[in-house]
């Protein structure tokens, strides 16, 4: 009895395993090659920056007062020109004598991208991390020209370049444009 029990056990497994296996041909038979549909890891992560903004015209910019931006970077604001960029163009705030003081760039697309942009501003080896509440991250740092405060969530990217060494400044700006665009 021992043995029929045995022997049934062993008949069940292999019956179990076989059930597991590929199915196998009738002899003189041809067999397809297994397929997959995994693919392939991308051999590369890097995604384009959009390029840098270009003021096309001198218009309001649609997403910061000028009496914001002049309180935040502590200069008046004499002139302020857009960029053609859809669907936020980029703002560009001048001061006395024509000298650019602050510009914000918006970018909205593939996250990519978007964190291409910020690390093309803000690159991570020489800036200090930057964090807004709701998940926007970045960088921020001083540069020969003032300083820069580059965040991205998703596929959105701001940027705020400004004549002033301080990135707090920066900091306030992209803190409000964000706001004002509900991105």
């Amino acid at each position: 009895m021992k043995a029929l029990a045995l022997s049934v056990g062993v008949l069940a497994a292999a019956v179990t395993l076989a059930g597991c296996s590929a199915p196998q041909a009738a002899p003189g038979t041809a067999v397809a090659a297994p397929t997959t549909t995994a693919s392939k890891a991308p051999t590369s992560t890097s995604a384009t920056a959009p390029g840098d903004p270009v003021p096309a015209s001198t218009a309001k910019c649609p997403y910061l007062d000028s009496t914001f931006v002049e309180d935040a970077n502590g200069e008046k604001v004499t002139k302020v020109m857009v960029s053609a960029d859809k669907p936020h163009p980029a703002c560009f705030f001048y001061s006395f004598g024509n000298d650019k003081q602050l510009t914000v760039q918006v970018y909205v697309g593939d996250a990519g991208s978007a964190t291409a942009l910020v690390n093309k501003a803000a690159p991570i080896e020489t800036s200090d991390k930057a964090e807004l509440p709701g998940g926007w991250a970045g960088g921020s740092e001083a540069t020969s020209a003032g300083a820069v405060y580059a965040v991205s969530k998703g596929g959105n990217a701001v940027v705020v370049n400004t004549d002033q060494k301080q990135t707090i400044k920066a900091k306030q700006v992209a803190k409000q444009a964000i706001a004002a665009l509900g991105l």
